[in-house]
């Protein structure tokens, strides 16, 4: 029923007063920075309507469940380095029961524990959200009976008001940190489509995973399932953590002495508590750091097999929420794709420098060959002669032994050269028929990390139809990753390489053409006609044997390698294969 005179709640100035303190109470949901500076000014305003001379107000840790006080006016500063279980004590009694408590005068009361000398009664109630306790609001004098049963009701009514609060302002923080946290996914999300250097991308992701849980530390190991063994690969510590303490932990782990493999062996996120205490010291994958107290670790999974596993740690007794490990659960999707990145920078090189070898390797046979090729010709005609002279020594004449040693090491010398010129042939036997898509898909693999890398993009087209050519499939392989890495050189800064297929009917007959064209500065005129020729480099680091050798591999394969175009805005080189009529 409605006040029939509206004015008296005004003119009550109890009635008026406890209006100022709810107001300035609930203002605070606005106002406040957060909810750690909140809880000061809720607890200064409710101490200024009463007469007390100390107070609290202490909050329920979701990670221990005991009350710890999170700000107190009047008591000794180191009241809040000792934690109430629910029931001990007149606060824990009132966060047990979930009621509020007067007590008119301690000494009486059995249940009451001292925070300060001469305090004389006490009341408690409880901040409620939502039916559950989140904490509690004490107010201490030291007079008896300085509070009343009034007074107990008006505290009770400002605990629900600052529960409210406080919940609210809970809520806009962890609203924050989630905005914070998905920020912070998207740019791991664009750093792994930008395709980072390996290195650079899972320092970043570590740096990462420590700032979204505000850990002290992150840490990122490989893992090989052959061996069942962890390596630290990357990590992130925040700036009080010695990185000498990590060093020793870089070496290899057997999983049977890893804690963190724990992980992998659940398949899931996996929580530590007090990593520090008895039954942890054996683990030889853990910091040996005693300011970290709590873990939380998650597996990398790569086409259904564990990789790796990702890791966190902070300073103090942390539990860690379902929304937490479902995030980092998140994370660890990222770190698996970043190692797997990683993996492919690392055959990518691998395959590289396979080229390098391999281009020097045909270089020496190729000039072996040409070699043996120019001294077959002197030779046949030395032998010629030789057999034409008619020489015949008497048998004790020395000249005959000469003579005989000197028609043996002709046959010596023709059999050499003709093993080096078989041996510089392509075998037959080696070529078999296969699909341009299938060696172009591969090779592509290959290059996508160092695309990326050189920031370049590609644009390719598989064929309308499947295009069969007979030949050695790693050879074309090696003719196509030369032109790619010669385009790569060719745009420092970026840019585009086009790879494209067409049918033609040439000389060859039905022949398909394959271009590839770069946004490079193109060939120096002045070389362009000789870029062909063996030891001719555009490059200060180029051996001048890639495209010799290419137009070889070109050749032993019935097919051609031809400069299309150059000019200042690009190069097109053309591979022109036979197609497969069988």
């Amino acid at each position: 029923m409605a006040d029939p005179n509206p004015q008296s709640a005004i003119r009550d100035p109890q009635s008026a007063s406890d209006l100022a303190v709810l107001y300035a109470i609930a203002s605070l949901a606005s106002s406040a920075a957060d909810a750690a500076s909140a809880q000061d000014r809720i607890l200064a305003v409710i101490m200024a309507a009463f007469p007390a001379d100390s107070g609290s107000l202490a909050l329920l840790s979701p990670e221990t469940g005991g009350l710890e006080i999170g700000v107190q006016q009047g008591l000794p500063p180191d009241v809040g380095e000792f934690a109430l279980k629910p029931g001990q004590g007149i606060t824990g009694w009132v966060a047990l029961h979930g009621k509020p408590l007067l007590v008119a005068d301690v000494a009486a009361e059995p249940r009451y524990i001292s925070a300060r000398a001469g305090v004389r009664s006490e009341m408690a109630a409880p901040l409620i959200f939502d039916g559950r306790t989140i904490g509690i609001v004490n107010l201490d004098a030291d007079r008896l009976g300085a509070f009343t049963a009034a007074d107990l009701a008006r505290l009770t009514r400002y605990a629900a008001e600052a529960g409210t609060v406080l919940h609210r302002l809970w809520q806009y923080e962890r609203l924050r940190a989630n905005s914070k946290q998905l920020t912070t996914l998207v740019e791991l999300g664009h750093a792994l489509v930008a395709q980072l250097a390996p290195e650079e991308l899972l320092s970043t992701l570590t740096q990462s995973g420590r700032a979204l849980f505000s850990a002290r530390l992150c840490l990122l190991h490989d893992y090989d399932d052959e061996r069942r063994e962890l390596r630290l690969h990357a990590w992130s510590a925040d700036g009080d953590l010695s990185a000498a303490g990590l060093t020793l932990q870089q070496q290899t782990v057997s999983a049977d002495q890893s804690l963190l493999a724990a992980a992998i062996r659940s398949g899931r996120a996996t929580e530590f508590q007090n990593i520090d205490g008895p039954g942890y010291s054996e683990a030889a994958d853990l910091p040996r750091d005693r300011s970290l107290c709590s873990a939380l670790a998650v597996p990398l999974i790569l086409e259904g097999k564990p990789a790796g596993v990702l890791s966190v740690f902070h300073g103090e007794l942390h539990r860690f929420s379902d929304d937490e490990k479902r995030l980092f659960t998140a994370l660890g999707s990222f770190a698996a794709v970043a190692l797997q990145n990683a993996r492919l920078y690392a055959r990518v090189f691998q395959s590289e420098e396979v080229l390098r070898k391999n281009e020097t390797l045909t270089t020496l046979g190729l000039l072996a060959a040409e070699i043996a090729h120019e001294i077959r010709n002197p030779l046949l005609v030395i032998k010629l002669l030789h057999g034409t002279l008619g020489m015949d020594f008497a048998e004790d004449d020395p000249r005959r032994r000469d003579l005989q040693v000197i028609t043996e090491k002709i046959e010596q010398l023709e059999g050499i050269v003709s093993r080096v010129l078989s041996f510089g042939r392509t075998p037959a036997a080696l070529h078999s028929r296969w699909a341009l898509a299938e060696i172009l898909d591969d090779t592509l693999v290959l290059l996508r990390a160092k695309l990326a890398q050189a920031g370049v993009e590609l644009h390719y087209a598989a064929p309308p139809r499947a295009l069969l050519v007979e030949g050695n499939k790693g050879q074309l392989q090696q003719v196509i990753l030369n032109l790619a890495l010669n385009s790569l050189h060719a745009m420092p800064h970026g840019g585009e390489l086009t790879v494209t297929c067409t049918e033609e009917t040439s000389s060859l007959g039905r022949v398909v053409q394959l271009d590839l064209t770069d946004t490079g500065g193109g060939i120096p005129e002045s070389i362009r006609p000789r870029i062909f020729e063996s030891f001719l480099s555009g490059r200060a680091d180029g051996t001048g044997l890639g495209l010799a050798i290419a137009r070889r591999i070109m050749k032993d394969h019935h097919g051609e390698l031809t400069l299309l175009n150059s000019s200042p805005r690009g190069t097109t080189m053309r591979v022109t294969l036979p197609l497969s009529t069988t």
